[in-house]
């Protein structure tokens, strides 16, 4: 057995392991205090809310278990199983351009793994979704959004890929500073082009109408020093029970967007407290720095990319016979996870201290505890778990346990 595939299936087991092992600790966690509502939310939020939340958290869990499970016996049958090997010995065979044999080899394999997580996004979405009233889709729906999807992926991402491919082939030895510069400018490009172009292929935006919220955020737009290209209504509610609100867009293409459930369900200053805090991440100049950390891991990437790429155990060692540019491209995107699995406790930790920079931003331009009634409803709404497992909560949760950041809000609350 060669050497790395030792060291993959170590990285692979380990991985694997502590995040199921974490996955239990967090439903463990949250059944054991699925009985009371914690001290903090006694008087906001209902016995029957808070059981409902922590069945749909186990549900979820249990559903990602299997999932994890699945992905982790797909990845060996791809790699070690040699299922990559023959898409690659295959199309080399069919095709005479390597090019384009190793382009149709990465859409047979992306092609395989979309069809084969079908299964699992139908029960979430068509099962336990459905169970606890969040579902709005229909199965029409579900299928034209899942076309769609692959349509746009291979429109869009296809020609990404052939074109890093090529650099690949003709740049030389430095090819991943080309690659990773084409990269970042086309992801950079799609967030400039998203609010416009892509995100309409999917839902409605309607301008918000004129009117007592629209006024109360225009003006907390200019206090903020804000300017945008719209505020927009999304019908979320076709598809989901669930409510957001965020901006997207870069540069002067910037987009303000509630979803209609989240309308319906917040009050004019609840709803003002929710976009200051949005707002708050645009001021803290969170965008860019996720930017720039997202740019400087990519590189780092690539880098090491271009050191595999010619190493003749890399390809042996995940069950691929023949060295190629795709192939290579191909198995690190598909165990790269496995060796940077450790790394999600950093990541978690910053998305936390910029959520927690962007509430006291809100506290300072709307009301602190108006943004606390606007979260309490929504992690009521949304079937959000109050007591997570703190150790799954710092690998997994982007923004902090709601007991913990209502407690900080708490403390920004200015004497009446």
């Amino acid at each position: 057995m060669n050497s790395f595939t030792i060291v993959f299936l170590v990285a692979l087991t380990l991985s694997f392991s502590v995040q199921f092992w974490l996955a239990q600790r967090h439903a463990n966690y949250v059944a054991k205090h699925r009985f009371a509502v914690p001290e903090a939310f006694k008087n906001t939020v209902s016995l029957e809310a808070h059981q409902k939340a922590a069945d749909y958290t186990l549900e979820k869990s249990r559903l990602g278990n299997i999932d994890s499970v699945l992905g982790v016996v797909l990845l060996l049958i791809l790699t070690l199983g040699g299922v990559i090997n023959w898409a690659f010995e295959f199309w080399a065979a069919t095709v005479q351009s390597p090019l384009i044999a190793g382009l149709a080899a990465l859409a047979t394999v992306f092609l395989v793994m979309t069809l084969l997580e079908l299964p699992t996004s139908v029960y979430q979405t068509f099962i336990i979704e459905e169970k606890y009233g969040f579902n709005k889709s229909t199965p029409q729906q579900f299928v034209k959004d899942q076309l769609l999807q692959m349509v746009l992926v291979a429109a869009i991402g296809m020609p990404l890929i052939a074109l890093i491919l090529w650099v690949m082939d003709s740049i030389g030895s430095l090819w991943w500073l080309w690659a990773w510069a084409i990269l970042i400018s086309f992801s950079l490009l799609i967030s400039w082009l998203y609010p416009t172009l892509i995100a309409p292929l999917f839902n409605k935006f309607t301008p918000m109408e004129e009117g007592s919220l629209k006024d109360r955020i225009q003006d907390l737009l200019a206090r903020c020093g804000f300017s945008s290209q719209g505020i927009f209504i999304m019908d979320g509610s076709k598809r989901s029970g669930h409510g957001n609100a965020y901006f997207t867009g870069l540069g002067n293409n910037k987009r303000i967007v509630f979803f209609d459930t989240l309308i319906n369900s917040l009050d004019d200053e609840e709803l003002e407290a929710i976009l200051a805090h949005e707002l708050g991440h645009f001021k803290c100049k969170h965008t860019i720095k996720m930017l720039i950390a997202n740019a400087v891991m990519t590189l780092v990437s690539f880098a090491v990319l271009g050191w595999l790429i010619d190493q003749q155990w890399f390809y042996n060692g995940l069950g691929v016979e023949q060295p190629s540019h795709a192939a290579a491209l191909l198995l690190f995107m598909l165990v790269s996870s496995s060796f940077t699995f450790f790394i999600q406790p950093i990541v978690a930790y910053f998305q936390r201290k910029f959520e927690f920079e962007a509430d006291n931003f809100a506290s300072n331009n709307a009301k602190a505890e108006k943004l606390i009634s606007a979260l309490v409803k929504l992690f009521e709404e949304n079937a959000s778990t109050l007591t997570p497992d703190p150790l799954y909560s710092a690998f997994h949760y982007s923004h902090p346990p709601a007991a913990i950041r209502i407690a900080n809000l708490e403390s920004q609350i200015r004497p009446a």
